[in-house]
């Protein structure tokens, strides 16, 4: 049976992948309603028919991906190329732009109000890979040896990490990684799995970025803490850590990671420990850092 020309094109909308940039909280919402075009008047009323219109499209068989939109960026954004900032196609545009290089999640049937977090969080992952990668970019050569500091620095840290993956024990290992950096504190994260044949397997995305943060601490002399807990099936969940102290890995007692893991790191509330938990002294990195004398700095 031959097919018509709207039964050919909805095979083809089921072929377009879509971007729709969100407003995620009231303070975003506000600011865009000075704009005429933009037609909405409550936060509330403006999710539903989001979430409404996800729907639909999901149910039309399209791929939709959320971007995070940030009324400032937008206006920059229109400025910039001058664009009209109170017309629905800068609106387009400007999404559009997000699709090729802002965070965005995809949206597979759950409710907004689970994706809106995985929005942010994935807005704060960009924000602090692109910060740790333009300071490592600006720190120039060191005085004493000429090495370019941030490539040395990085290299540095995916040693780091590649050892302790190698020596941690079999099992899913979650690695959380905290800088004390200038302007606030980075926090990376990253999941390591295991492949059948026992070496890691990590997100090269994920990996790229928990390094970067790594070396940033580590090139500019940051405080900071890693803690790596390691799971497996039929044993005891292992939490090892470490501080970032001076450019070097410090390993942390056990009596020091249950300290570390037992705390809330926003209030510095004690928090339960949990049974089924050693806390553990960590395997050696074979990691001495710069040499006695010499640290890394811009020329």
């Amino acid at each position: 049976m031959p097919h018509t020309d709207q039964s050919m094109r909805s095979v083809l909308r089921r072929e377009i992948a879509g971007t729709i940039g969100l407003l995620t909280d009231d303070h975003d919402f506000t600011a865009m309603r000075r704009y005429r075009t933009f037609t909405f008047e409550d936060h509330t009323t403006y999710l539903e028919q989001v979430e409404a219109l996800l729907r639909t499209l999901a149910a039309q068989g399209g791929h939709t991906r959320v971007a995070l939109f940030d009324p400032e960026e937008y206006a920059d954004f229109c400025a910039d190329i001058g664009l009209e900032p109170d017309a629905a196609a800068s609106r387009t545009r400007f999404t559009a732009e997000l699709a090729a290089t802002g965070p965005t999640v995809p949206y597979e049937g759950q409710p907004l109000a689970e994706l809106l977090p995985d929005l942010v969080d994935e807005a704060v992952r960009q924000a602090t890979w692109q910060y740790a990668t333009t300071v490592l970019a600006d720190l120039g050569t060191c005085a004493s040896c000429g090495e370019d500091v941030g490539r040395a620095s990085f290299a540095r840290a995916a040693r780091i990490l590649t050892r302790i993956l190698d020596t941690a024990s079999p099992g899913h290992r979650h690695l959380v990684l905290s800088v004390s950096a200038p302007a606030e504190t980075l926090i990376a994260v990253l999941n390591a799995g295991e492949s059948p044949d026992g070496t890691s397997r990590v997100d090269e995305t994920e990996a790229l970025e928990f390094t970067s943060v790594l070396a940033l601490g580590i090139a500019t002399h940051s405080a900071g803490g890693l803690v790596m807990r390691t799971s497996a099936p039929d044993t005891a969940d292992r939490v090892h850590g470490w501080r970032l102290r001076g450019g070097r890995l410090e390993p942390l007692t056990a009596g020091e990671v249950f300290d570390a893991y037992c705390t809330d790191v926003e209030s510095g509330d004690l928090v339960p420990p949990e049974s089924g938990v050693d806390y553990c002294f960590p395997p050696d990195l074979g990691e001495d850092g710069p040499p006695s004398g010499h640290t890394h700095g811009p020329a």
